[in-house]
Parts: structure tokens; sequence; C-alpha cells
């Protein structure tokens, strides 16, 4: 749940942080675009965290199920 949360707190974030970026430039601008990327680059990496953690939970279980189907 925690892993979650984080995403959703790191797209928060990233919205608000967008949103200053709008209104601070409403022309584009190179440094503009660069801190919407980088907001951005950081919701993808707690997305593939949150992703990494639920497949160390899961993953054994899940792999322990799909073994016994395969056999």
């Amino acid at each position: 749940i925690l892993a979650i949360a984080l995403v959703w707190a790191a797209e928060f974030i990233n919205t608000s942080l967008e949103a200053v970026v709008d209104l601070a430039s409403p022309t584009r601008h190179p440094l503009a675009k660069v801190g919407k990327d980088v907001g951005a680059a950081a919701v993808l990496i707690a997305a593939l965290s949150a992703l990494v953690i639920g497949l160390l939970i899961l993953g054994p279980p899940l792999w322990l199920r799909l073994e016994g189907i395969w056999k």
C-alpha cells in the first residue's frame, strides 16, 4: 500500500509542478520542458519501484501456482 501511495504522491507533485511551470512560462521554453520531463521521470521511477516491490511480494506465490498448473 505504501508503494501505491508513493506513486500517487509522485503524480500529485508532478501535476502541481506542471501547473506551476505552465503558470510561470505560458510559452514553450526549453527549461520548462526539462522541469516537466524530470517530474514525469520521477513518476516513472516511483511506478517502476512499486512494480518491483509488487513482484518481490507476489512473485514467489504466483510462481508456485503457475508451476502447479503447468505440471
